[in-house]
């Protein structure tokens, strides 16, 4: 049934209603569960573990790209848009899967990549073979950026590469250089740069009506909507993102007429400007792993030294705990700023981890932290996003063989966050595939403690039991769902804010206790819904290391 609700306040005119309620479970589908044997996972072997989702409480799965690819980049160069990759299965067994999740009350995301496509794709593949008269320069109707080699004949350099078919000259990539930037157009025009074709070129407008022709294929065969892999990167030379909005603005106004229910999420981009996503129409934002708000939260692997990541080194859910409320304090100012700038209905996607950085239990980070990270992502007022295997504690594992481009700078490995899902230990590879070991997509976690699904569905206790409960007090509780109105009662060790008026919040992320007076509770019934080691008497709040808990306020 289609929910949607008018926000006169908000620039978008419409509103899916669903996503306030989405639980996002994010899948790396080469990891997450092997059909046939392969040693790859595939879209059967979802449909196999979707009982799993559903008891855990997640309503909404989002697969990084499965479509036909290469593997360069461990799919997100695509050679067909509108093919499934073999190794996954075929598109009717994606339609199946859908039909399967929808009777169980799931939606489906894919990702869109939408600002490039592999070298293998069919259209790269046509205009790298075009011998040009003009030297490899721009050509009306171009779905690529080409550009003729400098007058002195040197090399371009960076992001310009030398195609290996017949046209001269170079295109210009967006990551690796067998992923070429589609030609969205220049939002800044250039005489002595005859490349930067403008938005209304043939090229780009024909670009931007393969986007809606792509998400209108896979919108009809079930799926619910898209997370568009680097949303901001399309229009090149646009400063303050504005060309690129108009593109989005135009392909939502299509899409909100035509497929009503369906959402949009960008993969946010650190240097946009705030409010991109409002003026684009998306439907929400993430704040990623390698943004500073996630960063100031949650030390993913203490990759701090990296010089493309913020700083990770004092976050806040640190056994060590950080420089007093510094980090907290950095990431309350970095919410109220994007709420401010974006309107208090704006949706924040916060995630445990993604395919790209290190996993929520990862450095040293055990998983005794867990429960208090997952009670401050589940309540906090954000969607939640859980990456696989999050749900059980798996850890980054370093030291991994670099598979399809997973180490995409030196000194870091995206490997580590995506091997296999860990099912049963009383299965070959944990459960996640028959195939002998060296068949594997990635090695399985060899530690013999390592958490699985089944050991923690039989400890009421685990990690699993208490995700599973704080989704269904969650989705018992709209005081706790997707919302602006957190007033925060102490921002430092313990962290306690009240939602909605009627609950209280409670956590410790650091091993050593921690203490509060709260004059706000003085009068006030408190009773614990979930949780261990927090304990309020009258308006003080006495919180053991990494303790956690739920209150009922009246």
């Amino acid at each position: 049934m289609t929910m949607i609700e008018t926000i006169p306040s908000s620039s978008r005119e419409r509103r899916v209603g669903w996503l306030d309620d989405a639980v996002i479970y994010e899948i790396y589908p080469q990891s997450f569960a092997d059909s046939n044997g392969d040693g790859i996972g595939d879209l059967r072997g979802v449909i196999d573990h979707l009982d799993h989702l559903v008891w855990l409480g997640v309503n909404t799965i989002w697969f990084n790209p499965c479509f036909a690819s290469p593997f360069r980049d461990a799919g997100y160069d695509v050679a067909d848009f509108e093919q499934i990759a073999p190794r996954y299965g075929s598109n009717d067994d994606l339609i199946a899967l859908c039909a399967a999740a929808e009777a169980r009350g799931i939606r489906v995301l894919l990702d869109l990549v939408a600002g490039h496509t592999s070298i293998a794709h069919r259209w790269f593949v046509e205009e790298s073979g075009q011998a040009m008269a003009a030297g490899g320069g721009p050509v009306d109707g171009d779905r690529y950026i080409w550009r003729a080699a400098p007058a002195d004949g040197s090399d371009p350099g960076e992001p310009w590469v030398a195609p290996t078919g017949q046209r001269p000259g170079y295109y210009y990539k967006n990551f690796y250089d067998e992923q070429p930037a589609l030609n969205f157009g220049y939002a800044r025009t250039d005489p002595d740069e005859p490349w930067r074709q403008g938005v209304d070129a043939a090229g780009p407008q024909a670009n931007r009506a393969a986007l809606r022709q792509i998400m209108a294929f896979w919108l009809d065969r079930g799926v619910a909507g898209f997370r568009v892999d680097m949303a901001y990167s399309l229009v090149k030379d646009d400063p303050d993102r504005e060309a690129t909005a108009a593109l989005w603005r135009d392909l939502f106004s299509w899409l909100r007429q035509d497929y009503p229910d369906a959402v949009l999420l960008p993969e946010s981009d650190m240097e946009a400007p705030v409010n991109v996503g409002v003026r684009s129409g998306f439907d929400g934002d993430f704040f990623l792993v390698n943004q500073a708000a996630h960063s100031a939260l949650f030390n993913n692997g203490g990759a701090g030294s990296l010089w493309w990541l913020p700083e990770h080194k004092h976050c806040f859910f640190d056994a060590d705990g950080s420089d007093g409320a510094g980090s907290l304090g950095k990431f309350l100012a970095l919410w109220n700023e994007h709420l401010a700038t974006n309107g208090p209905d704006r949706r924040v996607v916060l995630g445990t981890a993604d395919h790209d950085y290190s996993r929520l239990a990862s450095g040293n980070r055990g998983i005794e932290q867990l429960p208090a990270a997952y009670t401050f992502l589940l309540t906090w007022g954000s969607v939640p996003s859980i990456y696989y295997g999050d749900e059980i504690g798996m850890r980054y594992l370093p030291g991994l063989p670099d598979v399809e481009g997973s180490i995409c700078y030196p000194g870091y490995n995206r490997a580590g966050c995506r091997t296999p899902m860990q099912w049963d230990d009383a299965l070959p590879n944990a459960g996640f595939s028959e195939a002998a070991d060296e068949a594997i997509y990635l090695p399985q976690d060899s530690d013999p403690y390592r958490p699985t699904v089944v050991a923690q569905l039989a400890d009421s206790g685990s990690l699993l039991h208490t995700v599973r409960r704080l989704l269904s007090l969650r989705a018992a509780t709209p005081a706790l769902g997707v919302g602006s109105d957190q007033q925060v009662l102490v921002a430092d060790y313990p962290f306690a804010y009240i939602r909605g008026g009627s609950h209280l919040v409670v956590v410790n992320p650091r091993r050593d206790p921690a203490e509060a007076l709260v004059p706000e509770l003085g009068g006030r019934a408190v009773e614990r819904i979930e949780g261990a080691g927090v304990d309020i008497e009258g308006t003080r709040i006495s919180a053991a290391g990494f303790g956690w808990a739920v209150f009922s306020l009246s």
